[in-house]
């Protein structure tokens, strides 16, 4: 089944949909969300991150955010989120997964594609054990909890290891933390 994606302008308004390859191979501006999984601990904030299946169209094998795709039409942003944690991680209930802003980013990736994003940023903050999860092997090889300082020393020593995004998106919930403190983390 081919997949579409919403092509936006610069202030993320619609202006089309493509074919979710042909965005990816021209690199046009579609609409995207990132979902962060955090939890507080008495050694900071750790992330819930997942590398990508090996055999994804790209980025396969890569580290990033819990979880990343694209809106379907008439989808609106929240369910999107639910849906694509379920598909990926198996998680079946987010409690409300708090938007924190959105971002605008293009990157050349493997394989001859580039991504380039209106990338809406939600987090959601949990305990220790709230979160059962279920990875998808189509979609995710590992999932690993990391400490925010180890994860900025890895992006430092090996940003290779990490999707195009994912610093960018990790300064962007830094950012708004520090504006805001969460009120359930």
């Amino acid at each position: 089944m081919s997949e579409s994606v919403i092509l936006v302008n610069s202030t993320g308004n619609k202006v089309g949909t493509c074919e979710k390859l042909q965005a990816h191979r021209h690199g046009l501006l579609h609409l995207a969300f990132s979902l962060m999984v955090v939890r507080k601990t008495e050694n900071g904030f750790e992330h819930l991150l997942q590398q990508r299946a090996t055999d994804k169209y790209h980025s396969g094998g890569k580290w990033s955010n819990a979880c990343c795709s694209h809106p379907r039409e008439g989808e609106n942003l929240d369910s999107a989120v639910k849906r694509r944690a379920f598909e990926e991680l198996g998680v079946t209930h987010l409690s409300n997964p708090e938007y924190i802003g959105a971002m605008t980013y293009k990157a050349e990736l493997d394989n001859g594609l580039t991504e380039h994003e209106y990338d809406h940023i939600f987090v959601q903050y949990c305990d220790n054990d709230t979160l059962p999860l279920a990875p998808n092997p189509d979609e995710v090889c590992a999932t690993r909890w990391v400490n925010e300082s180890d994860i900025q020393a890895e992006l430092t020593h090996s940003p290779q290891r990490y999707t195009a995004w994912f610093a960018e998106l990790l300064e962007k919930f830094i950012a708004a933390r520090n504006v805001k403190a969460p009120s359930n983390a």
